[in-house]
């Protein structure tokens, strides 16, 4: 068929039409999804009323209570993190050209625990009180955070590290996180069998990672740091299909594979990084949605990294309002439930790489 200059092939028009098409049924999915967690719990909202009372109208005291202080935080925290998590784990998987690359696989989450263990029973913070509802409540959750936070960038840096010392190849980074991981959790375990009865609680207590427990200026530090590291992602979107094809490939093309893989490993743990430390240990979202979007939107990565940010903020909220709604008036954390779902997808990408 002859094209005059600048027209674009039909073909093409309608093959990412497509793409777009389910980027955008996503969002719909995502802002339906999220009126309804919002609406139910153990006090129900008529999802009518959420929508006028979103939009500023003034409806029940009690509802906007519940809404602006309680749901809407914790809703929007949710989508902030599954998205975070997830396009981490997607730039992962296509930086190390492995399936299996994820925050949670490469040892950062295990980094993140024994931060917190750390603060918890050396430096102190660990004690605990009951508040009226009976949660129990770290007496200084920042200086937690900021010491799981801490140790999350070393994990990062140790892993760099290790991998520029032995050539940054996919296989070196997955298995110098994988050995980190270890590390970490046996630091972890040891510093749980010193612990008292108060401290072991607090550290498990710290571990079941929560939407629930950041508030607005921890959500808006969140959502900024997860917008800044996915627009970087995005621009390198080329870089990573280049990749895609073969180091070799890729250096033909003209990418500078080295520096795309080391700075591309060091935003995404440092956005892994931030999300963990605030909220604890969420696994398999960065592991399983890139899986996911790619079944319906192929490998492009200018609309697999889109799509996974929406299947992550999809899969998590989704997850957090099952989670609060399975043992109610019990709220379950969503890492218990996320990883029931996780687990048995991870066996099944393993098996099928080993059928390879």
């Amino acid at each position: 068929m002859h094209l005059n200059d600048g027209e674009i092939p039909a073909e093409y028009l309608k093959y990412t039409g497509r793409k777009i098409s389910l980027i955008l049924t996503g969002i719909a999915l995502l802002f339906v999804l999220l009126v309804y967690s919002i609406s139910v719990g153990a006090v129900g909202i008529p999802p009518l009323e959420v929508l006028q009372t979103l939009i500023g109208q003034h409806l029940s005291a009690q509802w906007q209570t519940i809404i602006w202080n309680i749901r809407l935080p914790q809703a929007l925290t949710a989508i902030v993190a599954g998205a975070g998590l997830a396009v981490a784990g997607v730039a992962m998987q296509s930086i190390l050209r492995n399936p299996l690359g994820s925050p949670y696989t490469l040892g950062i989450s295990n980094a993140a625990a024994f931060g917190a263990a750390f603060s918890v029973i050396v430096l102190g913070t660990g004690t605990m009180h009951s508040s009226g509802a009976d949660a129990i409540v770290l007496n200084n959750p920042y200086i937690t955070t900021i010491v799981a936070f801490i140790f999350c960038l070393i994990a990062t840096a140790i892993i760099l590290l290790i991998s520029k010392l032995r050539g940054a190849s996919p296989e070196v980074m997955v298995l110098a996180g994988i050995a980190i991981g270890s590390l970490f959790t046996a630091g972890t375990m040891f510093l749980q069998y010193f612990a008292d009865d108060v401290q072991l609680a607090a550290v498990v207590f710290w571990t079941f990672g929560d939407v629930g427990r950041a508030d607005w200026s921890e959500l808006i530090f969140m959502a900024v740091v997860t917008a800044a590291c996915s627009l970087y992602f995005l621009y390198n979107s080329w870089n990573y299909n280049a990749i895609d094809a073969g180091d070799e490939t890729a250096k033909g093309l003209g990418v500078n594979v080295e520096r795309i893989r080391l700075v591309g490993m060091v935003v995404s743990s440092f956005l892994s990084a931030v999300i963990i430390s605030f909220l604890g240990v969420i696994g398999f979202v960065g592991l399983v949605c890139p899986h996911m979007t790619r079944r319906l939107i192929g490998d492009d990565h200018r609309f697999l990294i889109p799509g996974t940010i929406i299947t992550g903020a999809l899969l998590l909220l989704a997850a957090d309002t099952a989670a609060r709604l399975i043992l109610a008036p019990h709220i379950l954390p969503v890492a218990i439930l996320m990883a029931f779902l996780g687990a048995p997808v991870f066996i099944y990408l393993l098996l099928r790489g080993y059928s390879r």
